[in-house]
């Protein structure tokens, strides 16, 4: 459902396009760098889809790869972009290409890690070849350490003809939060990289989507505010409810969603244990909880949310652990997902 995705997202699209556009015509020899962040569900991965759909001239070569879901290994980014390609033209050792792919049959022996990273590099070098082509990072807040490095690397290479996107999460969400750290600063300090991030939806802007996907009607603003309080905003829950409602009347969006399982009894409160950790469905929050919440779901580190909010990092970081706690969250991501699950309205945050 591209207008979902896609809505909202248009001066992001012409950006890239004009990356690809200036890349391609002065025949650039140094890469190109777009570094696209945001929380999970805002769109980054499709967004990144629609610019490759749009670009002209069409890439000579793309190159995509993302880690591995369970267990980063060493360079997972170049092993997806080798995985299922014809190699044995390439121009590189094979015991070390074997490695680099991570193929079963690859030799316990090692290189030397600054050799192996020279070896990635020219693995990338000889697949992109003359060019024009585009390097597509996915989830870079998941990659390993190794592939954090040869992204660096890659985003600096001289003669290499190439757009490098990579989407990602905040920082603070990575296998490896401080080598990520470094890997945007790195990323975001090439000269006339693009920096892009994606917050959620606003409430015009779901408007568009009903427009759009109720052809011929026109929502209402009651419709409009329980569409957004109900999703957050994020792309991927609006897509999942438009679905759950498909071949429905836009009304049947303002009925409640049922209740997955009935909530169970309550004992009296003189049977509760005292110590017992607040569920998810019971969380109490304070008003500057729900604003630190806001800007979870937006995507912000603790930095970006304590400067939108006034207030200190310190401050934001006791408030996240106890969001975490409250919420019987594990992580920044979960507590998000909470508060779209649980269609919390929470105040959009400006990141000045």
């Amino acid at each position: 459902m591209m207008p979902v995705s896609m809505v909202g997202r248009a001066g992001e699209l012409a950006e890239l396009d004009r990356a690809w556009s200036i890349l391609t015509a002065d025949r650039r020899p140094a890469p190109t760098v777009a570094v696209i962040t945001g929380a999970a569900g805002v769109g980054k991965s499709l967004l990144v889809a629609a610019a490759l759909d749009g670009f002209a001239p069409r890439p000579a070569v793309v190159l995509s790869g993302a880690a591995r879901v369970h267990s980063p290994a060493p360079y997972d980014w170049l092993a997806a972009v080798l995985s299922g390609r014809d190699t044995s033209r390439l121009d590189l050792p094979p015991d070390a290409l074997a490695w680099l792919a991570q193929q079963p049959t690859a030799p316990r022996e090692r290189y030397a890690p600054g050799t192996l990273l020279r070896l990635a590099v020219r693995t990338v070098r000889l697949l992109v070849g003359a060019g024009p082509a585009v390097l597509v990072v996915e989830d870079l807040h998941s990659l390993d350490p190794a592939s954090l490095n040869l992204i660096g690397e890659l985003a600096t290479a001289a003669d290499l003809p190439a757009l490098l996107m990579v989407a990602t999460r905040p920082a603070a969400e990575s296998v490896a939060p401080d080598l990520a750290v470094r890997a945007l600063s790195r990323l975001c300090g090439v000269r006339g990289a693009v920096r892009q991030h994606l917050g959620p939806l606003r409430p015009a802007e779901v408007a568009e989507v009903l427009s759009q996907v109720y052809a011929g009607s026109r929502p209402s603003g009651r419709l409009v505010a329980t569409v957004w309080r109900r999703t957050g905003g994020n792309p991927y829950a609006l897509t999942e409810l438009l679905a759950a409602h498909a071949g429905q009347s836009p009304d049947a969006l303002l009925r409640p969603a049922p209740a997955q399982h009935p909530p169970a009894p309550r004992p009296p409160a003189h049977r509760r244990p005292a110590s017992r950790p607040a569920a998810p469905d019971e969380a109490e929050l304070t008003g500057r909880e729900v604003e630190v919440l806001g800007c979870l779901v937006a995507g912000m580190s603790n930095k970006q949310a304590a400067k939108a909010l006034g207030i200190s990092v310190r401050t934001v970081t006791v408030h996240v652990s106890n969001l975490l706690r409250k919420t019987g969250s594990a992580s920044r991501t979960e507590v998000a997902l909470w508060a779209v699950q649980h269609r919390l309205q929470v105040p959009t945050p400006v990141d000045g």
